[in-house]
């Protein structure tokens, strides 16, 4: 009998078809009106669904998947210590955001991405900043798993919530200065539209939210994976970031498109090419303080329903 495919590769997949499905919406049928008066009615029907639900629910198929993954690899008590934060966090800058223009500029959702909190964020939006932010900190922790103690976990910080940025660096552009935006700016931006405050912004509600994940992890639970495991939010973030470069692309916004490359892609890579193929053994370092043994644990995703033990 074949085994089943895992509910959070189920949920991934799906996630990736709403991607795709969108895409094909925005670059080859809203910009082609022969193609859409030439659809049925029903095909209308489907057209003006997927246009008013599709961003909502790829985001949602993207934060069920993440969160599947995260209980199934490093255990339910780690990934909401995760996911509470970012959600809760990052929803705050945003309902600041838009009422205030602290911390990322003045800006304004359109329609498109779900119904709106406070009529200002819909509540789609900090569900993409957990399942990215969540994808792009495992990353980096497995990146610099060769560091020690309070340096490595900063590391891990920023360079989780530097990647979290590139990929608004190269999809805020497509989103908000093209001639279907989800969202638009009300102050002159420095950069394709955006102000640089945006990008600081980013930053700092990226770098917040993982570090208050990492302090409720503790320095013993910072979770170091191996190629096989962090092969899912490679491929989460990686897909996204494919999602958001293709757009720029097509609007011809290169130099973004070019630069996120640059800043995100290119650890994906290194992580590639760095981490190891099999099994990790239970890693010990010296606690600074103490010299006491601290140990990161790793788990083994051969089989799915295994989570990495609670110290």
């Amino acid at each position: 009998m074949r085994k089943a495919i895992p509910a959070q590769w189920v949920n991934l997949g799906m996630h990736l078809v709403s991607m795709v499905f969108g895409l094909f919406g925005l670059v080859f049928v809203l910009p082609n009106t022969t193609f859409i008066e030439s659809l049925s009615e029903t095909g209308l029907q489907v057209f003006s669904w997927g246009m008013q639900n599709g961003g909502a629910s790829y985001m949602i198929f993207g934060a069920i998947a993440a969160f599947l993954y995260g209980k199934e690899t490093i255990g339910l008590k780690r990934t909401l210590a995760f996911c509470i934060p970012a959600i809760g966090l990052s929803l705050t800058s945003e309902l600041l955001g838009t009422s205030t223009g602290f911390p990322f500029g003045a800006y304004s959702y359109l329609s498109g991405l779900g119904y709106k909190i406070a009529d200002l964020v819909p509540f789609t939006i900090p569900l993409s900043w957990f399942y990215m932010g969540f994808s792009a900190f495992l990353v980096s922790t497995t990146i610099l798993r060769f560091g020690t103690g309070f340096g490595q976990r900063i590391g891990a910080i920023f360079l989780g919530a530097l990647m979290l940025t590139s990929w608004d660096f190269v999809l805020d552009p497509a989103m908000s200065q093209t001639p279907y935006p989800f969202w638009e700016w009300h102050q002159a931006g420095e950069f394709y539209g955006m102000p640089y405050q945006n990008f600081i912004g980013w930053m700092g509600t990226g770098a917040l939210f993982m570090t208050v994940a990492s302090l409720i992890w503790g320095r013993l639970s910072q979770p170091i994976l191996n190629r096989r495991q962090i092969l899912f939010p490679s491929i989460m973030y990686a897909g996204n970031f494919a999602f958001a470069l293709i757009l720029s692309f097509n609007a011809g916004f290169y130099v973004p498109a070019i630069l996120g490359l640059m800043v995100g892609a290119l650890p994906l890579a290194l992580l590639y090419f760095t981490t190891p193929v099999g099994d990790l053994p239970e890693k010990l370092t010296a606690n600074d303080s103490t010299n006491t043994p601290m140990v990161i644990p790793v788990v083994n995703v051969e089989q799915p329903t295994e989570t990495i033990a609670t110290h």
